[in-house]
Order: C-alpha cells, then structure tokens, then sequence
C-alpha cells in the first residue's frame, strides 16, 4: 500500500496535470543513449490540427557528452524525430517523439543502430517482415535486489512464479499493469504480457510489427516501462543475469517471418533461413547483448553461446520451430538467442542482413 505522502504527491500532481495549456503542447523528445538506455526531454510546441506526424517536427539538440556519445569539444548532437506516439502520462494533445542521433557533420551517431536497420527494411520491404519480441526484465529496488526477495539469501527454487497468481509467488503487478495501458494508449502493438520464472522477473511481448515499426515500438514500451517504474520507485533491470545464481536469464527472443514463410510450402523457406543464420552465428552473437554468456550456457531453456542448434518445439536450442507451424508447414521461426539488454534495431537488422543481404546487394 502507498504511503500517506505518495497518495499525497499523486493526488497534487493529478490537479496540475489537469491544467489547460493555453493552445499549446508539450512534446517528450526520446532517444537511445551510449550504453542502451533512454534519455528524454521535454519542449513546447504549437497545438497542430489533426496532430504531428515526425516530418512536422523540428529537429532538436543535446549534449552528447553528457550522454557518452560524444566529446566535450564538439558535443551537439542532432535528435532526428522519427515516431510520433499519444503521451500517457501527460495526456492529449501532448506527444513522445521517437529520435534517431546524428552528428552535426550529417551522419548518424555511432550509437544510432536505427539507421542502417531502417535501410535494411526498405531494401527488402518486398518480404514483408514480420517480428514479434517477447522483452524480458526484472523489477529491483533502489538497493538493485530483486523485489520480493529475502534480504538474506535467496527465494524459493522456481517453480510457481511462471504465470503466477497471488501473494509469495508474483510481486509489482501494479507496475506491469499500469505499463499494459500505458503501452495500449499510446499505440504501442504490446500483445500480452506473465510473470516469468524467477520472483520479479516479467515478460511483455510486442508485435506483430513490420520492418522498422519494430524497433520503434520496442523502445518506446522500454521508455513507458522506466517511467512508470520510476512513478512507483522501482528500477527496471534488462542485465540478462542480474543476480547470480541457478536461475533462468532474460532473453529477448525474436519471433520472425517472411510473407513466403507464411503462405502454403513457406517450411522450405524457414528451413533456408535458419541455414543462413548458422552460417553467421558468431556475428549474431556479437549484437545480441552483453553479458549473454551468463545466460546462454546450454541451461535453463537456452542454448550454449558457442554452438548454434535447432529444432521443433525446442526451447533449448538456438532457434525453435513452433510445433504447430512445423504441423501445417508454414509460419515463423523463434530465435531464442538475443539478451534482454540487446538493441531491437541491431536484433532485427541482422537477421534481415543474414536472411538478405547486405543493403546493395542483389536478392
């Protein structure tokens, strides 16, 4: 139960939230920092008719080397408006605005993945990709452990936290809720969400989304999740192994697939890819997250980082076939690979590369 002074601060910020703005809005402009979080800040605009789309709206700046993604002696960089999403928090008409960094000699920033991902979609835009990430994550304290945890020692061995209902086996459901309708608000294809196997460990999953829209909505439900953990005084965790341990890491796993994969004969096509993706394990591998050693060990539903394996209905190995599309032969593939902490423009630009080719390159 909330304290006596946090209803308090709620119920006051509720009255200011409410105020009219006079024709005008305020726009929450957010980007992906040096080491893949989010950072934002707030400007006002105009009140536009029939709202902003991103080339309505004015390019903005930052400190880069506040933020590690540049020097002091040259530390502007550019954020490039490239979504437009309802703003839950603050409510209409007030928007986030999605940003790709770039230099101010015209390139993008070398920690803007979006770029080279938003190429590599509109070159191969005629397979209509089709992605589906499941995001996993823990929920800590201010102190980083795990809430619901002993302050001594460790819980229970998993078991009835997975898709757990009631007291003892699931905490900070009012967090994953609350981020539920933030997602559904503002637009974001969120499509379900569990408690996963460790105590306060969750999962949310996004999509179907097509080519770019995936990264963009991916991050976006990142930055929704940090705000609203923030309203509620929690951390949120994407470490694929944030506490040691014999317990399962947070993966992000990308579901994937092609129209030719979707259509009657697509297994011949699934089957090709997944041939292709052994041929560039290593260099998936690279992009897939840090600290993925920790959790792809060949334990706990993973498969081992040094080895790359599949099969159906296989969640031990490196990419699963759903038991049911191997059944009608046709649908999706899982890669069950990438971390929890892994860049969702770099996850599915690379498959689309591997699958592809490189921008260029003829199909």
């Amino acid at each position: 139960m909330a304290e006596p002074s946090q209803i308090t601060y709620t119920e006051n910020l509720q009255k200011f939230l409410r105020l009219p703005q006079g024709g005008q809005i305020i726009a929450e402009y957010i980007w992906v920092d040096s080491e893949g979080g989010v950072r934002s800040k707030s400007r006002t605009l105009p009140e536009k008719e029939g709202g902003y789309v991103p080339a309505d709206l004015p390019m903005w700046n930052f400190d880069g080397s506040s933020t590690g993604q540049a020097p002091g002696e040259n530390s502007d960089i550019y954020l490039k408006p490239v979504a437009v999403f309802p703003d839950p928090f603050r409510g209409q008409p007030n928007i986030l605005v999605l940003s790709e960094c770039w230099n101010n000699d015209g390139t993008p920033n070398k920690y803007n993945h979006r770029h080279e991902c938003a190429k590599l979609m509109e070159a191969h835009a005629s397979h209509k990709p089709w992605f589906g990430l499941e995001q996993e994550y823990t929920l800590l304290d201010l102190n980083d452990r795990p809430y619901g945890w002993p302050k001594n020692g460790f819980p229970a061995p998993q078991g009835p936290y997975y898709c757990g209902v009631g007291a003892g086996k699931v905490v900070q459901r009012d967090i994953v809720e609350a981020h539920y309708k933030c997602c559904l608000y503002s637009g974001v294809k969120i499509s379900g969400t569990n408690a996963e196997v460790m105590p306060a460990q969750w999962e949310y999953q996004v999509g179907p989304c097509e080519g770019i829209e995936m990264g963009d909505h991916l991050w976006l439900s990142r930055f929704l999740l940090h705000r609203v953990a923030e309203e509620f005084g929690a951390k949120v965790s994407f470490d694929p192994k944030p506490i040691p341990g014999d317990w399962n890491g947070a993966g992000l796993h990308s579901n994937f697939s092609t129209k030719e994969m979707r259509e009657e004969g697509g297994m011949k096509h699934i089957e090709a890819a997944i041939k292709k993706l052994e041929g560039r394990h290593a260099e998936h591998i690279a992009v897939y997250g840090e600290g993925n050693e920790k959790r792809l060990t060949g334990r706990h539903e993973t498969g081992n980082i040094d080895s790359f394996t599949y099969g159906v209905a296989n969640r031990g190995a490196s990419i699963r076939i759903p038991r049911e599309c191997a059944a009608k032969g046709y649908g999706y593939f899982e890669d069950r690979r990438p971390a929890s902490n892994a860049d969702p423009y770099q996850i599915t630009g690379i498959i689309m590369e591997t699958c592809f080719g490189a921008v260029g390159d003829a199909e």
